[in-house]
């Protein structure tokens, strides 16, 4: 053959390696979460960072019910590139995943598969099954994201001992006087057939009948001398506006502003009473002429009675409304006068309560499922949002109803069933916010809970910052927490009550470290089963087991205390029961976050968590929320499938999770395409160190050529400001920046400049063996930069390169400390080989050069840039990729771009005049002859 026509390809050191160009993940990322299992990683992470500083996130527990959405897998994805960043930063950082396991959607869908009436331990046990079947699967669906954690024993919030210890946490609580039990309105939702904590309701707007309604003055003497009249010659009324008729058969006062002046207005039907200020807009509504009379004081009218307004149509109604004066009352809208009805208002609630109205007298005719009881005269047994109307036509029959219309307001709803909810008094156990005496206390805290909960706040670090005012402002103004519920599947309140009194049994404390006991040896269904003779003997037949269940926002608010102090000690710090971390939705701001802070704060005086780390919601493209109806739904069961767990990961990765997180297939697609130009960038990586074994040919780092010095400076300098976006849990910027990373830095210089001496230097040459050596510290600092996001590729990577078990019991890589001159004086040069490239480009654009290689250079540069670009000399040309470079002394940077005249190397590329200098081999330039079959070229700096 003769050499012209020989091929030299096999004579360059050509890139190769194993890891393939495709990723195939939906293929292969279950092969890695089997292995991850097999050979039982997640221990071999913890055995790696035994006795190393402690970081703790605690996992707030999902809900144990139906397949994982989206944003539960944005979650957890969060949370491990968090936990993995934190191992890799040198933290014994487990993570244990835990479950929400009680509450009332596992005991509805018991109820929907085997009907109502089941006694109250088969509910239970029943739903415990259901629960753990959940969890198995929705634990599969995790572990295929590429989550490590402790899986196969993970916290759930029906485990028998943590039943026990929330029952402990109730104990301490009532020790040190937070928990009381009170009769209160509370907000109440019929489809629970239970109380809701504040945590548990949402606002949304509703479309409700508005009303204008009369009560009879039943003192007209009083009232006239009120106003200063002698007597009043037709009957008087006051008018109440509201919203909900279906409160008006529980009336049982009247409220007034004692500072708003009211006047006395006489029309055809009578006199009426309202704030003077609105005056003309009740007679509008009302479509009456008037005259006003005189005006009063609200305070003047203290205790005054009016009647019922349907008192003359039903004995049963025959009562009397005093008037009580109350701030609350005002002449922003309807007529200044506020109809109390105590048992569905807390207003009204407190003010009737302070007036002397005895908790027995309160009338409450709803009953839990929302209908009235069957006594209640003219309305019994009908429901209250059926009522409205029918209550509506009575109080127009009797002569009553002045105005009616309808109204859309903000109104509170149900957070599990969307459906409006109602304050309804009942007897309830609370846990105190402000001043006050608990049941059974045996000490006294400093300060109140709502102080100590505050102070805890500010004591907290926020991520982002913004969340620290929205769970203060929720903290500030939140009531006493309803901690009980009147459903079946949940842990107990395990307290006797006496059946005349209502009062808790005296050994209250001891009954229930007794139930916690209990519970601990065969969970909740041992409490259902007790029989209270065998703890009360004789007293039983005056006591009866309470039935009521604790919250499920205590579920989960408690899990710091059984968990972390408890099953799973070990994992958290042993000084105390805070976490590192709390992360979750910036919804639980007003729940699970808030929950927790309120326990921690009776507990020990101080939050659960160091910091709080809050996300928003997953939404499409155009920032809707998902929906099955409108058919944006992205499941990541389909993404995994399709596409990969790993496009998710890098998906969430890449989003700014402070706002909404928008994902469609237009999104994906785009990840897709970062995915790939980072996948490239390290195949390229590993496939120029394949032949490199460090141990024996890595060179140090005074022996390296100048720029393979500079990308290892840069390379520390990256890293740095990687690992300062991990210590402030941000990876968005991590993943914008290691994109441009590999496509400037690395595609765009530094590898360009090396495909050279990488390709056509002698295989072990110093000038090969430097840049292979640069490569090497790259590569393993890339490796473990994206490992916390992208585990599934570093996994598999790290096998190529170093053949280890698994790179997560590594450690973030060692630069050399980064040479700021270096890096100055290297940033220049780039900036110069950009506008060398320009000017080439514009030559080629006219057609007179075609690669670069073909170009040669001579650059006009000023002093400071004359000394750069000749400190590399004859390298230049390697840097700037041409065949020739010079330099000149000149003005201004100037570069002119000539074609050239030489001929072509057919190894190297490269234009030089000294192709063909030797016989035997005439279409070799003299270095690639050198480098084949001499001594080999010596490079300086590229």
């Amino acid at each position: 053959m003769t050499d012209a026509a020989k091929d030299y390809r096999s004579t360059l050191n050509l890139p190769d390696t194993p890891f393939p160009m495709r990723g195939d993940l939906p293929k292969r990322e279950p092969a890695w979460v089997k292995a991850w299992e097999e050979q039982g990683i997640y221990k071999k992470l913890r055995d790696a960072r035994c006795g190393q500083p402690k970081f703790v996130l605690h996992d707030g527990p999902p809900y144990a019910n139906g397949q994982i959405h989206i944003g539960h897998a944005a979650n957890k994805i969060l949370k491990d590139m968090i936990v993995k960043a934190r191992q890799l930063a040198g933290f014994d950082a487990a993570y244990i995943p835990g479950w929400d396991c009680h509450g009332l959607p596992i005991e509805n869908q018991i109820e929907k598969t085997h009907g109502r009436g089941l006694p109250r331990d088969e509910v239970q046990a029943k739903s415990r099954a259901y629960a753990g079947e959940q969890i198995d699967g929705q634990r599969a669906d995790f572990k295929r994201l590429g989550i490590l954690g402790e899986w196969d024993k993970p916290y759930r919030t029906m485990d028998y001992a943590n039943e026990a210890g929330e029952i402990r946490v109730l104990k301490r609580l009532f020790e040190r006087g937070f928990v009381y039990r009170g009769l209160k309105p509370v907000y109440w939702c019929f489809d629970c057939g239970s109380s809701l904590a504040e945590f548990e309701i949402e606002y949304a707007d509703k479309q409700s009948p508005a009303v204008d309604v009369a009560f009879l003055c039943a003192e007209p003497a009083k009232l006239a001398a009120a106003f200063g009249l002698a007597a009043l010659d037709a009957e008087a009324f006051t008018v109440i506006w509201t919203t909900t008729p279906w409160t008006i058969p529980a009336n049982q006062a009247l409220n007034l502003n004692p500072e708003l002046p009211y006047a006395l207005v006489k029309t055809a039907r009578g006199y009426f009473v309202v704030a003077e200020a609105l005056v003309e807009k009740c007679l509008a509504r009302w479509q009456l002429e008037g005259e006003q009379v005189a005006v009063t004081q609200g305070r003047k009218l203290e205790l005054l009675k009016f009647k019922h307004p349907l008192a003359h149509v039903d004995a049963g109604y025959d009562r009397e409304s005093p008037v009580y004066l109350a701030d609350y009352a005002t002449a922003d809208d309807g007529t200044g006068v506020v109809h109390s009805a105590p048992a569905y208002g807390l207003d009204d609630f407190q003010s009737c309560i302070s007036h002397g109205l005895a908790f027995k007298d309160i009338l409450n005719p709803v009953q839990g499922n929302g209908t009235y009881e069957a006594s209640l005269p003219l309305f019994g047994g009908l429901h209250i949002w059926k009522a409205n109307p029918v209550i509506t036509e009575a109080l127009q029959n009797a002569g009553r109803l002045m105005a009616h219309s309808k109204i859309t307001h903000s109104y509170p709803h149900c957070w599990r069933h969307k459906t409006p909810v109602i304050y309804r008094a009942a007897a309830q156990w609370f846990v105190r916010m402000d001043e006050g005496s608990g049941l059974f206390a045996t000490e006294a805290p400093a300060q109140t809970l709502r102080q100590t909960a505050l102070a805890a706040i500010d004591a907290t670090s926020f991520y982002p910052e913004n969340g620290r005012a929205r769970l203060r402002d929720m903290i500030a103004n939140r009531p006493d927490w309803c901690i009980s519920r009147q459903r079946s599947w949940g842990v107990p309140l395990p307290i006797f009550l006496h059946k005349d009194s209502g009062e808790a049994h005296p050994r209250t404390l001891e009954f229930i470290e007794r139930a916690a006991q209990l519970v601990e040896q065969g969970g909740i269904e041992a409490w259902a089963k007790l029989d209270p003779a065998e703890w009360l003997g004789a007293e039983a037949e005056a006591y009866s087991k309470g039935q009521d269940i604790l919250d499920v926002w205590f579920d989960s608010g408690s899990t710091f205390q059984h968990v972390l102090k408890g099953s799973h000690a070990g994992a958290a710090h042993a000084e105390g029961p805070e976490a590192d971390l709390y992360l979750e939705g910036h919804d639980q701001h007003r729940g699970w976050f808030h929950s927790s802070l309120l326990i921690a704060s009776a507990l020990y005086g101080r939050a659960p968590y160091k910091g709080l780390l809050t996300h928003g919601f997953v939404v499409d493209g155009q920032g809707r929320k998902m929906s099955k109806s409108v058919g944006n739904v992205v499941a990541p069961q389909a993404v995994s499938d399709k596409m990969g767990a790993e496009i998710l990961r890098l998906w969430t990765a890449a989003t700014d999770y402070s706002g909404d997180l928008g994902l469609d297939e237009k999104i994906l697609a785009r990840v897709v395409d970062s995915y790939r130009r980072i996948r490239n960038t390290l195949r390229f990586l590993l496939a120029n160190v394949s032949d490199f074994d460090a141990a024996t040919e890595a060179l140090p780092l005074d022996q390296l050529l100048e720029v393979d010095r500079y990308a290892l400076a840069r390379a520390a300098e990256f890293q740095a400001e990687v690992l300062a976006h991990f210590e402030r849990y941000e990876f968005h910027p991590v993943v914008a920046k290691l994109q441009v990373y590999c496509s400037e830095d690395l595609g765009g210089f530094y590898l360009d400049v090396l495909k050279d001496r990488l390709y056509t230097t002698a295989p072990k040459s110093v000038a090969r063996r430097s840049a292979q050596t640069a490569l090497w510290h790259i590569t393993n600092g890339m490796l473990r930069w994206m490992a916390p996001f992208l585990s599934f590729t570093a996994e598999e990577a790290w096998k190529v390169f170093n053949g280890g078990e698994t790179i997560f019991t590594e450690t973030f890589w060692q630069f050399p400390t980064a040479d700021a001159a270096l890096l100055a004086k290297w940033g220049r040069v780039r900036e110069i080989r950009e506008l060398a490239n320009k000017a080439i480009e514009d030559l080629r654009s006219q057609g007179q050069v075609g690669a670069s290689l073909q170009a040669e250079l001579l650059i006009g540069a000023p002093e400071q840039d004359l000394a750069l670009l000749q400190s590399l000399g004859d390298d230049l040309k390697f840097v700037l990729i041409t065949s020739a470079a010079r330099v000149e002394a000149a003005a201004e940077l100037s570069i002119k771009v000539t074609p050239s005249s030489h001929q072509k190397c057919e190894r190297c590329w490269h234009y030089r005049e000294d192709v063909g200098i030797n016989p035997e081999h005439p279409a070799l330039c003299g270095r690639c002859d050198s480098n084949l079959h001499g001594d080999g070229e010596t490079r300086c700096v590229a």
